[in-house]
């Protein structure tokens, strides 16, 4: 194996976080702390072009005795969902959520992954049921079982790609946003990913209540062994996906893990005929942040496609 590159601190958050991983119609209700509907704010949704922006109304819901943070913006019965790269969470949307809601009409959700945001810590090593199953059940007791387009970033895409394996008749569609995707976790490059991140996991023990370094701890423990999980995991031919890779991709420094990350997306879309690969031109890894416009352009051929 050729030596391991080492990376940068924005680039190692991003590779040590890859084990974070990851939908419907119907009413949109929370549960409080007794199992009852439960909200914080009233909402007001708007048309398909409509002007004035809808606020997000914060449901708070429980999985297992830890209580997670969903924010729904309200519409009608089709649901886009937005989850988070690592490290971020549901302001990572706070532009991009609004302007769908207003171009599509639909539902628009976006949440607080465990230990972020508003939602409560899970101790112990991070483990992508765990995570699927925190949005599975946010996304029940929403009321919300079919018709989704989901929207994953980084992290996000590994959650994504459980969740339509499992249940892919909650998927209407699919963006996967410069995604960790299973091609990529190859029994070569797991352990680079490995080595090139320790740094970053040895000085994140320094401060380990910071929730990025909490994160980060987390997710190493078992890295290996859950990747060469996620690698096994296949996407159903069923559910259409764009995947829109960054141009400099999260390995900047290292031109062999960029082309491999670019081969990888290259892969998975050749797998199906209903999947689109799309470049996002002067990106960075955080192209919701580079590149919204694009991010934004993609979400609704999609949603628009499947409705």
């Amino acid at each position: 194996m050729s030596r391991t590159p080492r990376m940068s601190r924005s680039t190692s958050r991003v590779l040590s976080s890859l084990a974070l991983l990851a939908l419907g119609a119907g009413g949109i209700t929370a549960c409080s702390d007794n199992g009852s509907a439960s909200s914080s704010t009233a909402t007001s949704s708007a048309s398909p072009g409509s002007a004035k922006a809808a606020e997000a109304e914060l449901h708070m819901v429980d999985n297992g005795g830890h209580r997670l943070a969903f924010y729904v913006t309200q519409g009608n019965d089709s649901v886009i969902v937005l989850d988070s790269g690592g490290g971020e969470y549901s302001s990572q949307w706070k532009d991009i959520a609004p302007k769908l809601h207003a171009a599509t009409g639909a539902t628009v959700i976006t949440y607080d992954r465990a230990g972020l945001g508003k939602s409560e810590v899970v101790p112990g090593a991070w483990k992508v049921r765990s995570a699927v199953s925190d949005l599975k059940a946010g996304l029940k007791q929403l009321g919300v079982a079919k018709d989704v387009t989901l929207v994953s970033h980084s992290q996000a895409g590994e959650i994504a790609n459980y969740l339509a394996q499992d249940n892919p008749e909650m998927l209407s569609g699919a963006v996967l946003v410069d995604a960790n995707l299973p091609q990529f976790f190859t029994d070569e490059e797991i352990p680079r990913l490995v080595a090139g991140t320790q740094p970053d996991v040895d000085a994140a023990k320094k401060d380990p209540e910071k929730p990025e370094n909490r994160q980060l701890i987390s997710t190493a423990e078992g890295f290996a062994a859950a990747h060469k999980a996620f690698h096994k995991v296949t996407w159903p031919a069923s559910v259409p996906a764009t995947v829109l890779v960054s141009e400099r991709t999260p390995f900047a420094e290292s031109p062999e893990d960029a082309q491999r990350w670019r081969d990888a997306a290259a892969s998975f879309v050749q797998q199906a005929p209903n999947r689109t690969l799309v470049t996002a031109k002067g990106t960075s890894h955080e192209v919701p942040t580079d590149r919204p416009d694009l991010v934004l352009k993609e979400i609704e051929a999609m949603f628009a496609a499947q409705h």
